[in-house]
C-alpha cells in the first residue's frame, strides 16, 4: 500500500485526520462525506494512494462495489448515484481515487446530470469498437 504525505485521502487512512468511518478493510475504507450532495452521501477509497482508476490495484478495486451496495442499501435510497472520476476535466477534485454513492432521494437533492449524447453514428462506433477490443 501506497501513500502520499500531502493527500487528504491518505492522512484519513493514516487517521490524521477524523473521519465518520462506515467500513475498512486491508485494502478500502469507506465513510461519509463532508460535503453531502445529500444526507447519507459516502465515499469509499481504496487504500493504496492511486490518483486514476487504471492506477488502483484489482484486488482493491474488486472491494469496492460489495461495499457501495451495503452503503445504499443502509442508507435505505431507492434512487442513487455510484460515481468515480477521473481527471480535473472530468470533475476529480482530489487526486486519489474515491468512488461516492450519492442517494437522490428527490429533483433537488444529490447528483444532478447533464447526459449530452451524440448522434448515433455505427461506422464511427464500430471503429472505436475495433481500436478498444484490439486493446484489450
Amino acid at each position: 500500500m501506497t501513500s502520499n504525505a500531502a493527500c487528504i485521502f491518505c492522512k484519513i487512512i493514516k487517521g490524521d485526520i477524523p473521519s465518520f468511518k462506515l467500513f475498512e478493510s486491508e485494502r478500502i475504507l469507506a465513510f461519509m462525506d463532508i460535503q453531502p450532495l445529500a444526507q447519507g452521501h459516502a465515499l469509499i477509497i481504496p487504500k493504496t494512494h492511486a490518483v486514476k482508476l487504471h492506477d488502483v490495484p484489482d484486488t482493491e478495486l474488486e472491494a469496492i462495489l460489495p461495499v457501495a451496495k451495503k452503503i445504499a442499501t443502509a442508507v435505505g435510497c431507492t434512487d442513487y448515484n455510484v460515481l468515480q472520476n477521473n481527471g480535473r476535466i472530468a470533475h476529480q477534485i482530489v487526486d486519489h481515487v474515491h468512488f461516492h454513492v450519492i442517494p437522490k432521494p428527490d429533483e433537488k437533492q444529490g447528483l444532478g446530470v447533464g447526459w449530452p449524447a451524440q448522434e448515433t453514428d455505427m461506422e464511427k462506433i464500430k471503429g472505436v469498437w475495433e481500436e478498444v477490443k484490439a486493446k484489450m
